[in-house]
């Protein structure tokens, strides 16, 4: 575990110093402020406006953050060499790709919650104060974590077959079926193949589904998000993660270095 927690702190320290980390906060601040530009031009529906624009724009810059940095913490090793040095350590490969998973997430958190500060500041200076039930949006904000912490894993897994430009796509791609997933299956129940039935209830299952973790239009309509949900949310988030992060340390087991 201490050398787990090693590698997770090295991992952040080089996240942090990625320029882009530092360009995505800007641009989510700005984001921020282009969303209280357009609340005042809303008229009566402020409040709604700003919650939809600033809890998307932490997603999407989240994303970013989640995908460009994540395909490089195992790729960028490799294509260093130093890969060699490191596993040439007391270190095994589980331990390095438990680490580097664990270092991005902590940057997500951190540069999350940074941006969530910025989003509250905002909302605070629109309303003139924060009720207590504007403290309800962080549902939001841990479902938009949740769904990060997945795509740092898919990211990671790719980065461990492939070369970081395949892995940005192979990630990207299936960020967006992800979001989608559900309609496949749909699409396969019209049809009525039953092939084709059993064909997209199988991409159903084994695809991520992100559908369920975009609440961002419910919470900014007062919509209470049932505790079902949430505990659903988090379960599946996990045991994806862990089906992720074991399929990764498997195929890095195996990986020749030359």
């Amino acid at each position: 575990m201490g050398r787990v927690v090693t590698i997770a702190l090295g991992a952040f320290t080089e996240s942090v110093r990625e320029r882009v980390l530092y360009n995505l906060i800007v641009f989510a601040f700005l984001m921020i402020a282009a969303a209280i530009l357009l609340g005042s031009i809303s008229v009566g529906v402020e409040q709604i406006v700003l919650i939809n624009v600033g809890l998307t724009a932490i997603s999407i810059f989240g994303l970013l953050i989640a995908i460009f940095i994540g395909i490089g913490l195992v790729s960028k090793e490799i294509e260093r060499r130093t890969i060699y040095n490191i596993l040439s350590k007391p270190v095994t490969r589980a331990e390095f790709i438990l680490g580097k998973y664990a270092g991005l997430v902590l940057t997500l958190v951190v540069n999350t919650a940074i941006m969530t500060a910025g989003f509250y500041a905002a909302l605070a200076i629109q309303q003139k104060g924060l009720a207590l039930h504007d403290f309800s949006l962080l549902i939001a904000v841990y479902f938009i974590l949740l769904q990060l912490a997945i795509v740092v894993g898919i990211a990671i897994f790719f980065s461990c077959i492939s070369t970081s430009l395949l892995s940005a796509v192979f990630t990207f791609c299936l960020f967006v079926i992800g979001n989608f997933s559900g309609d496949v299956r749909g699409f396969g129940q019209e049809s009525g193949n039953p092939f084709l039935q059993k064909l997209t209830a199988t991409i159903y299952y084994l695809l991520p589904n992100f559908r369920n973790f975009n609440v961002i239009d419910q919470v900014a309509h007062g919509v209470r998000i049932p505790a079902l949900l949430i505990t659903s949310n988090s379960c599946y988030a996990l045991l994806y993660i862990g089906v992720l992060l074991s399929g990764a340390i498997l195929i890095f087991e195996e990986r020749e270095f030359r």
